[in-house]
């Protein structure tokens, strides 16, 4: 009985130890995810992100995006966007800009995100 009993106990601390040790060093890669768990992904942390992340961070955590561009305002700054997929509109195979989040970064940091953002900076 005790011996059952401890091989129990074994079984279940070295169970715990993998497993918080998978949970604690494993990173999740967008690129190897499918679309829709990829959407899931970027929601969660799109809605983690603080205004002022650099850039470089928001790549390392969200992947590279699924559509990019640059523009300049109307008062001459220049803005990047990069678009992250977030929500399914169509099954055809592309991602469009109406199933994205746009995320605007002047010299390198965030600025905003969001579609009412994008709007207010370009007016469509």
């Amino acid at each position: 009985m005790k011996k059952g009993f401890l091989i129990a106990v074994i079984g279940f601390v070295l169970y715990a130890i993998i497993a918080g040790g998978i949970m604690h060093f494993y990173t999740a890669n967008p690129e190897t995810m499918t679309w829709r768990e990829r959407e899931i992904f970027n929601r969660k942390y799109i809605g983690r992100l603080e205004i002022g992340t650099p850039r470089d961070e928001v790549l390392r955590l969200l992947g590279p995006p699924d559509l990019s561009e640059a523009r300049t305002t109307t008062d001459g700054r220049n803005i990047l966007i990069l678009f992250y997929r977030t929500q399914h509109v169509r099954s055809d195979g592309i991602t469009t800009r109406d199933e994205t989040t746009p995320l605007l970064f002047t010299n390198d940091k965030l600025i905003s995100w969001g579609e009412p953002a994008y709007e207010s900076e370009f007016g469509s």
